[in-house]
């Protein structure tokens, strides 16, 4: 039997219930049969689906149940039906030879003529040998079948064949008889000859059929068997989200001071007799196991692999392990090097935090694809976490600040941190939070000696405090990628901060007035730049005169009128 595989995410065509489902389109093989479920759907229903760009073209496991259901009910009635016609073009015909029936016999003039067969063991009710004929297709099979000699009859079938008109009633099958009417019964009887048959033998027969033609594999049992096999047979030790100081083992949550300790207390307390407990507490949806991994190895024959799929090639081919290649990993690798970096085991970056890099797998291990901005996560929570986050617009205001926020979110967050002080980032060394995990870090760095974090440019020599920055630096510096286009002009900008201000160009909208001269602009900052005017704030000095001004762009109009010789120099 062919592995049933649901590998595409949406919504299913008929019930509109999301997950990994088939394609209607897609051709596939099930029990060495061709299946295309567009086609059997219209054969069933005689309803043809209309399937267009915007539509769904997929179908869950449940309604393909269903729809095989309905085919299998269809074809049942069309075979009976052919048989039915078919029994009906074979059954004998009585022709009476009476004077009287001339009539009939000139409707029944097409007939096929028949052939006469005298019954054994029954007299004519007139002397004469015209009472029963039957085809000659079918003259062995007919006399065999209707033989009711007392010697072939079961005990009560000559009390139950009285009971109606002679004749009317097949008497019952015999062993002579199964020959012509179920070959492979008696085929089956032949080879159970000469053994002993009980009620298990029968039940362990009917258990290793079911077993054989009937299973079906969920996705959560294929993602429970790569993940037990792949844990059992190498040297990986899978841990929870690193959270706090410490590391918290997979299946005991107890809390070790370094991976490397990890790896020896689950050797020891032999942890790995509670992973598939533990592994089916969760859904298909949310199964996610971190794994760190140095020095990966098959511990069947201590064979080094390079990675996890060298790993499920190797336990494959060499050592027969049956692993469904068809579902998407859920072991996701890491390795810490130098003390306290970690360094992705796909593409090979190196990142300062473990929360950096556990953003960063979302980009190789893209389970679950966000429909509106194409972003993929691992699991689907976190796919439905990014939706409220990203998504889910509407008008959330502030009633302190009157501030609007777009998600409930994003106010949430506001509240929190400006109007309720709530400070969530704890330090793990002394009792004080912090609003922030910058302010966090700051102070683990100032008063505890913590290392800073540095993110290190590899071209030249910038140091950044945070990654966003190094990207950002990198973007614009040396690759300068200018990816982000305006859709109402030319313009290329390299963040979409830069496209924000550039879009008011084209709305223009003046919503920044002044509280003094009532002049409105349409940045917030040519705002600022404006109150100095009225503040009689001349930051920007002439070096060669002493003169001031309110704006940069002032004093360079300054140089270029009274300093232009010395600019020349």
């Amino acid at each position: 039997m062919e592995t049933e595989t649901f590998n595409i995410y949406g919504k299913c065509r008929f019930c509109n219930i999301e997950g990994s489902h088939r394609d209607l389109m897609k051709e596939y093989i099930q029990n060495g049969y061709r299946e295309v479920y567009s086609d059997i759907f219209q054969e069933c229903f005689n309803l043809y689906l209309c399937i267009v760009s915007k539509q769904s073209r997929l179908i869950c496991a449940t309604c393909v149940k269903h729809l095989r259901e309905a085919n299998t009910f269809r074809t049942m009635v069309i075979r009976a039906e052919q048989d039915l016609v078919a029994a009906m073009s074979k059954e004998p015909v009585f022709i009476s030879m009476n004077d009287n029936d001339s009539d009939w016999k000139k409707q029944n003039q097409d007939v096929k003529p028949e052939v006469k067969v005298k019954l054994e063991g029954e007299d004519s009710d007139d002397g004469d040998d015209d009472d029963d004929y039957i085809q000659d297709d079918d003259i062995t099979t007919s006399s065999t079948l209707l033989q009711n000699n007392d010697d072939n009859m079961v005990p009560g079938e000559a009390e139950l064949l009285s009971r109606f008109p002679k004749n009317s009633l097949k008497p019952l099958p015999t062993r002579a008889t199964l020959f012509h009417t179920c070959d492979n019964y008696v085929k089956h009887l032949d080879s159970l000859k000469g053994k002993l048959i009980n009620a298990n033998t029968i039940k362990n027969l009917l258990e290793r059929q079911r077993k054989s033609s009937s299973m079906y594999l969920t996705e959560k049992m294929a993602l429970v068997n790569n993940i037990t096999i792949l844990l059992e047979h190498s040297n990986m030790a899978p841990f929870k989200p690193k959270r706090r100081s410490g590391i918290l083992c997979y299946y005991c949550r107890k809390e070790i001071d370094s991976f490397e300790k990890l790896q020896n207390h689950q050797d020891s307390e032999n942890c790995k007799g509670l992973m598939k407990k533990i592994l089916t507490k969760f859904s298909a949806e949310s199964f996610v196991v971190y794994a760190h991994v140095s020095d990966l190895k098959c511990t069947i024959c201590n064979e080094n692999v390079e990675n996890l799929n060298g790993l499920k090639t190797h336990l494959s081919s060499a050592h027969k392990k049956k692993i469904f290649t068809q579902y998407s990993d859920r072991i996701v690798p890491f390795k810490l090097i130098k003390g306290n970096e970690f360094q992705c085991q796909i593409c090979g970056f190196n990142f300062e935090t473990f929360g950096s890099i556990e953003r960063h797998m979302n980009v190789h291990y893209r389970n679950f694809v966000c429909e509106q901005c194409g972003a993929g996560y691992m699991t689907k929570k976190r796919l439905k976490v990014h939706w409220r986050y990203s998504h889910e617009n509407g008008s959330f205001p502030c009633d302190l600040c009157k501030k609007v926020f777009p998600s409930q979110h994003k106010f949430n967050c506001h509240n929190s941190i400006v109007h309720r002080s709530v400070k969530k980032n704890k330090c793990t060394k002394c009792p004080l939070r912090f609003a922030d995990y910058f302010n966090k870090h700051k102070h683990m760095v100032e008063v505890h000696g913590e290392p800073p974090l540095q993110y290190k440019c590899n071209v030249c020599d910038a140091v950044f405090r945070r990654r966003y920055a190094l990207s950002s630096h990198v973007k614009r510096r040396h690759l300068e990628v200018r990816d982000v286009q305006c859709e109402m002009c030319a313009y290329k900008c390299y963040t979409g901060t830069e496209l924000k201000v550039h879009m008011i160009k084209h709305v223009g909208e003046r919503t920044y007035q002044c509280s003094v001269c009532k002049k409105s602009y349409a940045r917030k900052k040519t705002l600022k730049e404006h109150m100095r005017i009225h503040a009689n704030d001349r930051r920007y000095v002439c070096a060669l005169c002493g003169q001031g001004f309110v704006q940069n762009c002032s004093l360079k109009g300054h140089m270029r009128a009274h300093h232009a010789d010395v600019e020349k120099i």
